[in-house]
This record gives structure tokens, C-alpha cells and sequence, in this order.
């Protein structure tokens, strides 16, 4: 019998071949069931994609998440895509979710000895920090592949990095601000949650990059780091609505969003100032619905979910541990687009 192909894995999972060819390199556009429908077909019929398509073990592997739990809707959400996914493939033996108290090495050390010594492949959300970098280096070095989620940590060996550009994100935030509010000129409020995360950084230099670039009639007021912390972002956002009479736009790019909210809608009489958020949670969906905020610009962490355990699942079975860098690309999501029915993750 000859090689199996892409046109012999459409035929026994019932869909077209670009079906096939989007489930195998993890693209978007495939329904779950689908994608369950040709990696089954690919294991059955003992199919390896060939050189330039993402690979998939020839047995099925076992995978770990350190996920920070919290307050944090979005993570809430991967950790969603991440259970539902891994339930539907044949190749994931076993999908394990391991809740840290914070993403920092306090953190995360303790959740990586916490690893099985089974496991094949782990994805991360953490802080870009020596002792983290250290840690995920002695890591792969041992042979066990990482893949990095939604922010990023240079400088380590990991197989792939899993979510947006984003300075991208934020050069994309920055142009819907100013096409919105750089005709009337006034003040901007930075929300982050911490600049130990390489994402929040990133995005922030995104930003600042075009609003300085294009937008010179808006004033970027200096960063304000919240930990993530609703009471804190709450407090701050009052305090800059008392102070500033010239604000114009408020820009969250990280957590703590709630108490930015919470405080714009007891600020009384006014114009409320733009505001853009990331990440669509059925809060964002809400509050765009019903006119608190204006934008939101969404890594989608259903898709961060999924390609996570595509990634890994390809670093598993490729001879390098290295994979080629692709980036998940930004939505733009206002009121007239939000999704119907529950917000997607």
C-alpha cells in the first residue's frame, strides 16, 4: 500500500481536503468535530504530515498547563479551550490544568516541580523574570517541550510562543484611538498590569509608537501598573477623573478592567473619555452592548487554547524542538460585532 495521503485522510473523515490541510496545520475555520473527524483518520491510517505542516506524534501525549487562576476572565476562558479541545483529540492523552497563585517565580517554580515526570510537552503563563527564564531553559534542555501563552519569554528555548503580536495589539489599540479622539486633541490614560509581562510591555511600546508617530494632539499620561487588581484599577481611574479634566481616552491592556469600568460608570456628568480594552469575556461582550466601553481588541483565547496543544503536539513530534514563529492575528470586535449568544473565549 502507498503513503497515505491528504486526499485518503478527506475521504475516511467525510470533508474536503482544505479541511484536512487546516485541522493538520491548526489553522482556523475547522469546527471541533471536524477537527476531531480528521485527526482520527490521520491516526488511523497512520499519517504523518509531511515536511512544512505541523507534525503530530505517532502516540497519543501527555500534556500540562500552568495557568494563574484569579480574577482574570480571560484566563478562565483558555483554561475552557483548553479542557474542551483536549477532550476531543485523540492524540491528548491526558490534559492536566495546574493552578498557580501568580505568574511571577514565587509561582511558577513551585508549579513546574509539581510536573509528572510523564509529561511530554508543558504550555505557560508567566512573567518574562530571570529565575522563570532559568527555569523553563533547564526545562527544555531535560527534553520535556514548552510553549509560551499569550505573553511571551525570549531568551528560552521554548518551542513556539502561543497568542497575537502584541506590539501589534498595541499599535492596533492605539490606531482606533486616535481615528476616534486625535481630532479633539486631550489626555490618555495607560492601564497595565505589570511590565514584568513581556506581552504588557510590548503592547505598550505598540502603542505609545503610533500615538506618538500620528496623534500628536493626544497626550500620553505615564503608565499606571495595577497587579491585575480590580480595587486597584478602581481607585486609580477615580483618582485621574478627578484630576483630569482634559482626559480624553483610557486604554486597558492587561486585567483588572472591572474597576476601570466600575469607576467610569460613576464618574456623573460628562463625556465618558474612549476606552479600549483587550480580550473578549462575556463581560467585555456585555459592557459593549450596553455602551461602557467602545472597543476591544481580542487575542481570542479560544484559539490561544487550541493552537497551544497544536504547538505542542507538533514540538513533540518534530526532530528540532524549535517551531516556525506564526502569531494569532488581533480582532477588532465594537458594539455592532460582538458575537450573539455567549461571548467566544
Amino acid at each position: 500500500m502507498g503513503r497515505t495521503t491528504i486526499s485518503d485522510i478527506a475521504r475516511a473523515a467525510g470533508v474536503s481536503t482544505a479541511t484536512v490541510d487546516r485541522a493538520l496545520n491548526g489553522r482556523p475555520g475547522v469546527s471541533p468535530a471536524n477537527r476531531q473527524r480528521v485527526l482520527t483518520a490521520a491516526r488511523d491510517l497512520g499519517y504523518l504530515p509531511s515536511e512544512g505542516m505541523v507534525l503530530l506524534p505517532s502516540r497519543p501525549a501527555h500534556l500540562e498547563f500552568l495557568i494563574p487562576f484569579g480574577h482574570n476572565a480571560f484566563m478562565h476562558d483558555v483554561i475552557d479551550a483548553l479542557t474542551d479541545f483536549s477532550a476531543s483529540l485523540p492524540l491528548v492523552e491526558s490534559c492536566r490544568i495546574v493552578p498557580m497563585n501568580g505568574v511571577g517565580p514565587e509561582a511558577v517554580l513551585p508549579a513546574l516541580e509539581q510536573i509528572s515526570l510523564r509529561t511530554e510537552g508543558i504550555g505557560v503563563i508567566a512573567t518574562d523574570h530571570p529565575r522563570n527564564r532559568a527555569a523553563l531553559t533547564a526545562l527544555c534542555d531535560a527534553g520535556v517541550r514548552v510553549v509560551t501563552l499569550a505573553s511571551d519569554i525570549p531568551g528560552t528555548p521554548r518551542s513556539a510562543y502561543v497568542g497575537v503580536d502584541n506590539r501589534v495589539a498595541g499599535r492596533t489599540a492605539a490606531q482606533i484611538m486616535g481615528m476616534t479622539c486625535g481630532h479633539r486633541g486631550g489626555e490618555v490614560a495607560i492601564f497595565l498590569g505589570s511590565h514584568a509581562f513581556h506581552g504588557h510591555r510590548e503592547r505598550e511600546t505598540g502603542f505609545r509608537e503610533v500615538m506618538n508617530s500620528h496623534y500628536p494632539g493626544l497626550t500620553l499620561l505615564p503608565s499606571i501598573e495595577t497587579d491585575e487588581d480590580s480595587a486597584l484599577s478602581r481607585k486609580r481611574m477615580a483618582e485621574l477623573i478627578q484630576r483630569r479634566e482634559r482626559l480624553t481616552g483610557v486604554y486597558c491592556i492587561g486585567a483588572g478592567r472591572k474597576g476601570i469600568v466600575e469607576a467610569l460608570d460613576q464618574s456623573g456628568g460628562g463625556p465618558r473619555p474612549f476606552t479600549v480594552l483587550h480580550d473578549l469575556t462575556e463581560s467585555s461582550a456585555v459592557w459593549l452592548r450596553e455602551n461602557r466601553i467602545d472597543a476591544v481588541v481580542d487575542q481570542n483565547a479560544r484559539m490561544v487554547g487550541e493552537q497551544a496543544i497544536i504547538r505542542l503536539l507538533g514540538s513533540i513530534a518534530a526532530a528540532t524542538r524549535m517551531l516556525p514563529e506564526t502569531h494569532i492575528e488581533p480582532r477588532i470586535i465594537l458594539r455592532e460585532n460582538v458575537p450573539t449568544g455567549r461571548a467566544p473565549a
